[in-house]
């Protein structure tokens, strides 16, 4: 082989590295999940579960108006909107935040991802967009305003609204997944979320893979489950979010003294990731985990490698 030939065939090898390289460097920083949607059949029930029992403060110009949103954190929130005709799914949508909406919405066209429309601008100056997941999740990427603030506080409920919300961090949603490598394509290879860990309720079974999100420690877990499995009844138990806690039995003591009810399957519980957890359901069967932000113990199946989550600021 001449000289000149070994140096094309070097460059020929080179380029594909160096174009991916170049794509990825085009993603802007996708930081953590920014809001989680849930349908309810009875929004009175709902604001009692979210606003009363859980303590998070309604935001936006009214708290009667729907859908119902609640602040978790300066960057997180928890929407609540009326149940459509014919749905069977709990959960409507999880957002993730982005430094820029329409820098993403580039990069995901020059991808081939089907994009929903245009970039649409919310009343607090948020920028988002939608698109769809390859099993038709919906996901929003949202651009928060320079500030970093949701709406305000509705100051008019203040009052009735427990002072000290369960929670201040939406650490993961999760949410039925039949063809993993397909997810995989969308969220690691295109979006850049990376597996952080994965377990199953026995041995030689993998139920659950977390994916944590490229530029932050909020992460989505693929609940990997056998499609005749998904009913109508089971979707709010496989679809969910979980909250950050720092001590899970103080949680439940909170929660005790709101007058919550305990059951035999809602105390709490070492999970195999090794970190204590409760899980709530709202009035439409949904799951809240709550959930401590480290294990305490080994977790099993796979290594633990998840950037350790903080608690986020309120």
């Amino acid at each position: 082989m001449s000289r000149i030939q070994a140096l094309v065939l070097a460059v020929l090898i080179h380029v594909p590295v160096f174009l991916a390289a170049q794509s990825t460097s085009l993603r802007p920083p996708i930081t953590g999940i920014a809001k989680v949607s849930v349908y309810a059949s009875d929004m009175g029930k709902s604001k009692q579960f979210y606003g009363d029992l859980l303590g998070f403060p309604p935001i936006g110009p009214s708290p009667a108006a729907a859908p119902l949103e609640y602040r978790v954190n300066s960057t997180q929130s928890i929407e609540v909107t009326p149940l459509p005709s014919g749905e069977t799914d709990d959960l409507a949508y999880v957002a993730f935040a982005t430094s820029n909406a329409e820098s993403l919405r580039r990069y995901l066209v020059s991808r081939n991802i089907p994009v929903e429309g245009e970039i649409q601008t919310q009343a607090n100056g948020a920028r988002f967009f939608w698109v769809k997941d390859p099993e038709g999740h919906r996901i929003q990427f949202v651009q928060l305003p320079t500030r970093g603030r949701l709406l305000p506080i509705a100051t008019t409920s203040a009052a009735a609204t427990p002072e000290e919300p369960i929670s201040h961090h939406i650490l993961h949603a999760g949410f039925v997944v039949q063809n993993r490598a397909a997810e995989d394509h969308f969220f690691r290879d295109i979006l850049g979320f990376r597996e952080g860990w994965q377990g199953g309720s026995r041995e030689g079974r993998t139920d659950w893979i977390d994916m944590q999100v490229p530029d932050g420690t909020d992460w989505i877990e693929y609940m990997m489950h056998d499609p005749a499995a998904k009913t109508a009844s089971q979707s709010g138990v496989v679809n969910h979010f979980a909250l950050g806690v720092p001590d899970i039995h103080q949680a439940a003591n909170l929660l005790l003294q709101r007058h919550w009810i305990a059951s035999a399957r809602q105390e709490p519980q070492l999970g195999h990731d090794g970190k204590w957890q409760l899980n709530l359901y709202d009035p439409d069967g949904t799951r809240v985990e709550l959930m401590e932000f480290g294990p305490v113990r080994t977790p099993c199946c796979s290594p633990y490698t998840l950037r350790p989550p903080k608690q986020a600021p309120n």
